[in-house]
């Protein structure tokens, strides 16, 4: 099965965390990152989205993905 995520955040030191954690759990990036600016906050947020491929599991709506 391959599983999907898409992380998102503020442009920050956290968000770069939050990808390297995912890279480091087997997970690949898929595409580009994306950028916004929200002016109401003042501040860019990121997304980055990750795949996973994983043998011996059957999709589920209620699977949940951060713990792969």
């Amino acid at each position: 099965m391959k599983l999907y995520r898409f992380i998102t955040g503020p442009d920050d030191s956290a968000f770069c965390h939050r990808v390297t954690q995912a890279l480091n759990k087997g997970w690949e990036l898929s595409g580009s990152p994306a950028l916004t600016f929200d002016p109401v906050k003042g501040r860019t947020i990121c997304g980055q989205a990750v795949t996973k491929e994983v043998d011996g599991v059957d999709y589920s709506p209620e699977i949940k993905l951060g713990e792969y």
